[in-house]
């Protein structure tokens, strides 16, 4: 490892190393658990250096957030992009991506751990939903749809306490199915 007083000043680089060492450690403690110190030392960067680029935790804890907010949002639209049906779209793409696999969740489980414990990226991450929800207008609107995200969250939550879909195939066909126009209550 290259000595933080001897190496070429990179502040990109250390930026995103103290971000992926942050995520790392996070997945296995939330976000919110992380401790300067632990995410200095991992990456081989004096607490100070780890200062200049987040002057806290608080603002470590955040950029961490945007960061996954950014790679989940990006997974969404890679999801989304080869769906012809524009209505539900984004609901069955949210709920493809609570449906991964239980290995793939490690770096994703330091965000939805720390939406579950921290009321400061709970806010932030009610925003952000509601927010995708409301750019979609009517596409994503409706009891049924609104039934399906919460249906992808629970998933989320069981597979964080090791509860498992008796049948993932199964289960994932019968939410899906909820969210095709020809599955909306008549009014």
């Amino acid at each position: 490892m290259t000595s933080a007083y001897s190496r070429k000043k990179q502040p990109q680089t250390v930026r995103r190393d103290l971000l992926r060492n942050a995520i790392t450690l996070a997945s296995g403690q939330g976000v919110s658990g992380l401790s300067l110190q632990q995410v200095s030392d991992a990456a081989g960067v004096t607490k100070g250096g780890l200062l200049h680029h987040f002057p806290s935790k608080q603002a470590l804890v955040d950029a961490v957030f945007d960061f996954l907010m950014d790679e989940f949002t990006r997974a969404l639209a890679e999801a989304m992009t080869p769906d012809p049906e524009p209505y539900g779209r984004f609901t069955r793409a949210y709920l493809d991506l609570s449906l991964v696999e239980v290995k793939d969740l490690d770096e994703w489980s330091a965000l939805w751990r720390s939406v579950l414990t921290d009321p400061h990226l709970s806010v932030r991450w009610g925003a952000w939903l509601t927010e995708q929800v409301e750019l979609r207008g009517s596409q994503e609107a409706g009891p049924a749809l609104e039934g399906v995200r919460f249906a992808a969250d629970g998933i989320w939550m069981g597979l964080f306490a090791n509860i498992l879909p008796t049948d993932r195939k199964a289960l994932r066909a019968h939410l899906r199915n909820l969210t095709y126009p020809d599955q909306r209550a008549p009014h």
